[in-house]
């Protein structure tokens, strides 16, 4: 038996509102769920290496309902001085934001990677591909996952624009 996918409700239409976000959320929320469960084999040395974002050049990418959860709740924090992701912590050691971090956080890239030979490819695919169709859903504009600077740059200009 599958898991259903969001595009498999049959409740009405959803519209942009908040009913939306929140199937958006949950549907994210059980994506999490099935990659941790697929990484569940592997591990890390857990060293925050790799959320030296300017060190590595790298950074995750993330589709829209991923940043909603993200920043769901929580202050936005400022920018690190260090080019390290925005939501470790002070230390640069540890995920402020574990439980809701990006798809992209929760496979292993690295060659620090420690677990079976062969990661796996086809259930982070096919999660991948359940994540764009939430996004589309929730906003069909966004053909493509942002970095994670992007949106947090975004948010931080449209938080100082606004007035009090």
């Amino acid at each position: 038996m599958r898991t259903r996918d969001w595009d498999d409700e049959e409740d009405a239409p959803a519209t942009r509102g908040s009913h939306q976000k929140e199937r958006a959320l949950k549907e994210v929320r059980a994506i999490f769920r099935q990659a941790d469960a697929a990484y569940g084999p592997f591990s890390c040395p857990a060293s925050g290496e790799c959320c030296q974002l300017s060190r590595t050049g790298r950074q995750p990418w993330l589709w829209l309902p991923e940043w909603e959860l993200l920043t769901q709740g929580r202050p936005l924090p400022p920018p690190r001085e260090d080019g390290g992701c925005p939501y470790l912590d002070a230390a640069g050691k540890r995920c402020t934001v574990y439980a809701d971090r990006p798809f992209g956080c929760r496979t292993f890239f690295c060659e620090r990677i420690r677990g079976p030979a062969r990661q796996p490819a086809e259930t982070v695919g096919a999660l991948l591909e359940r994540l764009e169709r939430v996004s589309q859903q929730r906003e069909p504009s966004l053909r493509a996952p942002r970095p994670l600077l992007e949106w947090h740059a975004e948010a931080l200009a449209q938080a100082s624009t606004k007035t009090p």
